[in-house]
């Protein structure tokens, strides 16, 4: 928690993340005057972000009163994927009161995503999740600009570009909502729940259609001058690679990605190299990466060697931000973290051999422990963190 930040957005992440505190130990984490405090939290209550939880345990003398999150508050998470839509309605503590997933194209446009998104949100109400919504947020699969709140020349995203999602979200449900880019929010979940929980200084990967990294350095995410930063999937890794969404040759995400993987994967079955994925597409009349990861487990020689081909190449650029930014931690998610330990250990080894030593030796390369909420967990993170921000 930022010492920077305003009494009452330190107070309620406090409380959020910590459960009923009494004010007695609201003091003392905050130090705070006792008297501000308790006009701070009278302020808060009589806003409803706040309310009264009963007496504390004794700390010899009078006891003092538990407070904690309105268990009314609400927040909405919204991750948007190339080919999903999920969506949670969480209390104060973001707990899981609702959720939603299905499957859908981004690339039907925002006014149909956004209105099924909208629709999701009216049938948790219906259902009884919410009365109202405090605050919304959403993750995207492309360059967002963070402050303006939309969607800045997505390549995998045709007619978002400059579209005012935080405007129309904010707008429809009448509270605060923020937008970040998807790679980001998963950060920010594994971050507040996950197996980077308190770590200040780490990157997150996400490895499934397309390639990003989330930065965190010092405790906050690093989203660049214009939001765009992480957007390791379209470093050149090949100069005679193929063509990439973006317009480029050789980048990191054309040459694997869940698109990529899925065409290597379909060339190996109709040459005959790997009859468990010949099988596959004999069966189905399509391979996927999934039936790349099946392959491996089973032994077959050309899907374990398409997860180290990819694993080297991620493992190469990583190698290259570790010697520049120095982390403490990586974390792999995202659809093709399901290749598992095998492409996990091809990048632990590209990044440990092609690293200084001083930057490995206490480095772990790790799979995000939350898995496919790591996305919805950050936007909840973030919903909270705007409606917070609003209580002043």
């Amino acid at each position: 928690m930022r010492t920077d930040d305003p009494l009452h957005v330190r107070l309620l992440r406090l409380l959020r993340d910590e459960g009923a505190v009494s004010r007695a130990e609201l003091g003392d984490r905050l130090q705070m005057p006792r008297p501000r405090l308790l006009a701070e939290l009278e302020r808060l209550v009589k806003l409803g972000y706040v309310a009264e939880a009963g007496l504390a345990a004794s700390r010899g003398g009078r006891r003092s009163t538990l407070v904690e999150l309105n268990p009314r508050l609400r927040f909405a998470a919204v991750d948007l994927g190339a080919s999903s839509i999920d969506v949670e309605v969480v209390n104060g503590r973001l707990e899981p009161v609702a959720a939603y997933a299905e499957a859908a194209d981004i690339r039907s446009g925002p006014k149909v995503i956004l209105q099924r998104v909208n629709e999701l949100l009216h049938k948790a109400k219906v259902d009884g999740a919410y009365e109202r919504l405090d605050g919304v947020g959403v993750g995207v699969p492309g360059p967002v600009s963070f402050r303006d709140g939309l969607p800045v020349s997505p390549p995998i995203m045709p007619g978002w570009d400059r579209f005012p999602v935080r405007e129309l979200l904010s707008r429809e449900h009448g509270c605060p909502a923020v937008v970040d880019n998807d790679v980001n929010i998963m950060a920010i979940g594994e971050r507040h729940g996950g197996v980077a929980h308190s770590v200040d200084d780490f990157l997150f990967v996400k490895i499934g259609t397309g390639i990003g990294c989330g930065i965190y350095l010092s405790g906050e995410v690093y989203r660049g001058t214009d939001g765009c930063a992480g957007d390791i999937g379209h470093i050149q890794v090949d100069s005679h690679g193929p063509m990439c969404s973006c317009g480029n040759i050789g980048c990191l995400e054309a040459l694997f990605s869940g698109a990529a993987l899925a065409k290597e994967a379909a060339t190996a079955a109709r040459s005959g190299t790997s009859a468990a994925l010949a099988d596959r597409l004999a069966a189905n009349g399509v391979v996927t990466a999934l039936d790349v990861a099946e392959g491996a487990v089973e032994g077959d020689v050309t899907c374990i060697q398409l997860i180290r081909d990819g694993g080297r190449r991620v493992g190469g650029v990583l190698a290259g931000l570790v010697s520049f930014a120095n982390p403490s931690m990586i974390v792999i998610g995202g659809g093709l973290a399901q290749l598992g330990h095998i492409l996990l250990a091809e990048i632990r080894s590209v990044v440990y051999r092609r690293s200084l030593p001083l930057a490995t030796g206490n480095l772990p390369v790790v799979l995000s422990e939350l898995g496919p909420r790591a996305g919805v967990a950050g936007a909840a993170v973030l919903a909270s963190d705007v409606a917070f921000g609003e209580a002043s």
